[in-house]
């Protein structure tokens, strides 16, 4: 079975715009099938957020965007893990951007090269 490659991706974003196009070629020189989630309109629930932390390997906390209105608002400095998710599924904008994801593991694409790691550790990639 062909995995999948993801980007939870926000189009005015313009280092998700790069790395969009980074993963395009990726996936068309691979033959790689490329699901793009605008994830904006289409939020990550809390279990998405918890497997997407877990490919990640990363903080809950480097999943947020701290300099988002919605971060200060929601007073979310000394939020735990619980505050966190909950704030990420009800507030998408404040998920780091762009997250791409491929055979399990998952990296934030700032900057947007920094995804091309995913796939040199998993395939000989031509990119």
């Amino acid at each position: 079975m062909m995995t999948t490659i993801t980007i939870y991706h926000h189009p005015r974003c313009s280092k998700s715009r790069e790395t969009l196009a980074l993963v395009q070629d990726i996936s068309v020189k691979n033959a790689l099938p490329l699901t793009v989630v605008e994830y904006q309109k289409t939020p990550l629930n809390i279990a998405q957020l918890q497997v997407l932390q877990q490919q990640l390997g990363l903080s809950l906390r480097a999943m947020v965007r701290d300099n988002e209105d919605e971060y200060t608002a929601l007073n979310l400095t000394h939020a735990d893990d619980a505050r966190l998710l909950a704030a990420l599924a009800s507030h998408p904008q404040l998920l780091q951007r762009p997250i791409v994801s491929y055979q399990g593991k998952a990296m934030i694409g700032r900057p947007p090269e920094q995804v091309l790691a995913l796939f040199e550790e998993r395939m000989k990639v031509t990119a």
